[in-house]
């Protein structure tokens, strides 16, 4: 696969000599995609490059993904995966150059990466079922192969989708909500909760919410 001309854009400023100030790619998906390796990066900084991320780690890396999936009101979980996708291509133009400079550009570009904590879920249930829903999936779709080592995160959500999903049915029919609809939905109120802050968070806050301990 031939790189793009963003990524070969990328590695020419990366390889460059002197303090050149570095820019991230124009193109959103390779923007993203940039960020998400500087996150990962920066996880690994220090440590054995063999050594697999936590949960937290990896959620700070896919949120990327999650933002420029959620870059309309709705969420689009292909645009999501392409970003995803396209991390592992970058990984070596971003790495080997002076990547630390592109943590500022990140941050401005997703402040939402960069906060503390996470806002309130949405007041609306069906909005704050429907987005830990999606989310969720998102992201145990996501590390699903490595599962072992995530393995009681993965339970507690696996646990709180299927407690969801039990209720969220009725509420649709009861509002009228077909199936169809259903889907936009889904995908507005997943677009919402992208922005409240790192989906480990938040998905604290879904599980706590809504995980199967509290019906």
């Amino acid at each position: 696969m031939r790189p793009t001309a963003a990524s070969l854009a990328v590695l020419a400023l990366l390889a460059g000599c002197g303090p050149k100030t570095l820019a991230l790619p124009e193109d959103a998906t390779q923007r993203a995609a940039t960020c998400g390796v500087v996150a990962a990066a920066d996880a690994r900084k220090g440590s054995d490059v063999r050594a697999k991320l936590g949960f937290e780690d990896q959620s700070r890396i896919l949120h990327y993904a999650l933002l420029e999936g959620a870059a309309g009101d709705s969420f689009d979980k292909n645009r999501a995966a392409t970003v995803a996708n396209a991390m592992p291509a970058l990984g070596d133009s971003v790495t080997t150059g002076k990547w630390e400079s592109l943590k500022p550009a990140c941050a401005a570009a997703y402040p939402v990466t960069a906060v503390a904590g996470a806002k309130p879920l949405p007041e609306d249930r069906l909005t704050a079922r429907l987005g830990c829903d999606g989310l969720a999936q998102f992201m145990t779709s996501a590390l699903r192969e490595d599962e072992a080592n995530y393995i009681d995160r993965i339970r507690a959500l696996d646990d709180m989708q299927r407690a969801i999903d039990a209720e969220v049915g009725p509420t649709l029919k009861a509002r009228g909500i077909t199936p169809e609809q259903s889907i936009e939905t889904t995908n507005k109120a997943v677009a919402q909760l992208v922005n409240l802050g790192p989906p480990h968070l938040v998905l604290d806050r879904c599980v706590a919410a809504f995980g199967a301990q509290r019906g």
